[in-house]
């Protein structure tokens, strides 16, 4: 069912009501909660067996800066 909606009669009751209907039926499809959609990348099937880092994943971060800082060193000095 289709409703045609003109500039002129943008602004009525049966408008104004069809929004709103159209509004909730999407927060309920796609599970809108207090007004935050769902961030659905962890359900995805690409990332279904990668696993969150570690406590330790800083260690890796300083490790690559040293190794670059390393490599700059031994370039020029």
């Amino acid at each position: 069912m289709g409703v045609i909606v003109n500039k002129e009669n943008s602004k009525d009751k049966l408008s104004r009501r069809i929004n709103a209907d159209l509004r909730t039926k999407m927060a309920e499809g796609v599970g809108v909660i207090d007004g935050e959609t769902p961030d659905l990348v962890d359900e995805s099937e690409y990332v279904k067996d990668f696993k969150k880092t570690s406590k330790f994943g800083w260690v890796w971060v300083v490790l690559i800066v040293l190794a670059i800082l390393s490599l700059i060193s031994i370039a020029f000095f």
